[in-house]
């Protein structure tokens, strides 16, 4: 299956922390003080779960939670994460299978949409706005290229996408053009912050 991380699920995080330190975990630390109490969140390639612990910090009870994960190996590592008396519901489908029969508050996307290829994401990205509500909040997190940063950035990039094309059999090669699909959208810029010399970004977006 395309874009399955389960043959490195049970080192991701470590893997991740060797070559990005924190910045991965910040990037997405910082966008949860757009989330409001009592909120509907849909969490879409949350990895291995770690999220919810965080999420659960700040809010120990009050959410519904639904967390669509393509890998089960993920699944059954975030399942074991303390969500409090948070209600979270795990749906062990990609995003283009899983069937949401409701509209979220806020959606999250940490680094999830570099997966795809630019036909695959139009589609990703169109069903999830169907499912954020009017005025709702996209909270993204994702790579990008620095203009000051790019002469490294771009051979990294390259050796990222060859590493997971190999052991997760992603579709995607290049970064996709995100800002171009947030404007095609109408969605408004709340906030953002750059993390890792400008290659990482975290943004909230409000529909």
């Amino acid at each position: 299956m395309k874009g399955n991380y389960n043959k490195i699920a049970p080192y991701y995080d470590r893997l991740s922390k060797i070559i990005f330190g924190n910045a991965i975990v910040n990037a997405q630390l910082y966008l949860l003080d757009f989330i409001n109490p009592k909120s509907t969140i849909l969490i879409v390639g949350g990895g291995t779960g770690w999220l919810l612990n965080e999420i659960s910090k700040k809010y120990v009870e009050g959410l519904q939670i639904t967390y669509v994960e393509v890998s089960s190996k993920m699944v059954e590592l975030s399942k074991k994460r303390a969500i409090g008396k948070n209600k979270v519901l795990f749906v062990n489908k990609s995003i283009q299978e899983a069937i949401l029969d409701q509209e979220f508050d806020i959606v999250i996307t940490p680094f999830l949409l570099d997966n795809f290829s630019d036909e695959t994401i139009k589609g990703i990205f169109s069903k999830i706005d169907k499912n954020l509500k009017s005025s709702g909040r996209w909270l993204f997190s994702d790579f990008q290229l620095s203009p000051r940063h790019s002469f490294w950035q771009r051979p990294f990039l390259r050796s990222m996408y060859l590493f997971f094309r190999l052991t997760c059999n992603i579709e995607a090669d290049r970064l996709p053009e995100t800002n171009d699909l947030f404007e095609t959208f109408n969605y408004n810029h709340v906030s953002s912050k750059t993390f890792f010399y400008e290659f990482i970004r975290s943004t909230c977006y409000q529909k």
